[in-house]
């Protein structure tokens, strides 16, 4: 029950930090997708089925109150929940940097997605988009999603799951 109401409240207080606090921290304009960064740490942190519930709730949230393409934050935000969940279920020790890597190839996978359904884009505006926005949020995703890894190490003694810990 004390999970389910973290998580509740996790799933609502998102959205006002997005929206609030985001647009104070964005570098030129490129702000991190942190409800694909906290999907990802929940699958980390607590399995690929809570990542993949808590980035079906985040998803749905954002898609709500984004005026984006319909479902995208929702099959992207839950992909990178359970991803990270097998992720962390397949690897011997998740660190700070494997979690980076994962979140860079995830969040320029769902860049690469919202910049090809762009439809009236020509090749010149697509490859703007890519080099100047998808790179770039990928890479601030990344680091984020690294940054708060190793500060919820650090700060709350959060132990490191991965496949050696699941079968000891």
């Amino acid at each position: 029950m004390k999970k389910f109401l973290a998580y509740g409240g996790l799933v609502l207080l998102l959205v006002p930090v997005q929206t609030t606090l985001l647009p104070h921290v964005a570098i030129w304009g490129i702000k991190p997708d942190l409800g694909l960064v906290v999907a990802a740490l929940v699958g980390v942190l607590s399995g690929e089925l809570h990542g993949l519930i808590i980035g079906l709730a985040i998803g749905w949230i954002l898609n709500l109150y984004s005026a984006g393409d319909l479902w995208l934050n929702l099959v992207t935000t839950a992909g990178a929940g359970l991803f990270a969940g097998l992720l962390a279920k397949q690897v011997a020790e998740i660190t700070p940097t494997i979690l980076a890597v994962g979140l860079l190839v995830l969040s320029l996978a769902g860049g690469l997605v919202a910049v090809s359904s762009m439809k009236h884009a020509t090749i010149a505006d697509t490859w703007w988009m890519i080099q100047f926005v998808v790179v770039p949020q990928a890479c601030f995703d990344a680091a984020v999603g690294a940054g708060l890894l190793w500060f919820l190490e650090q700060r709350f003694a959060v132990p490191r799951f991965g496949i050696l810990d699941r079968y000891s």
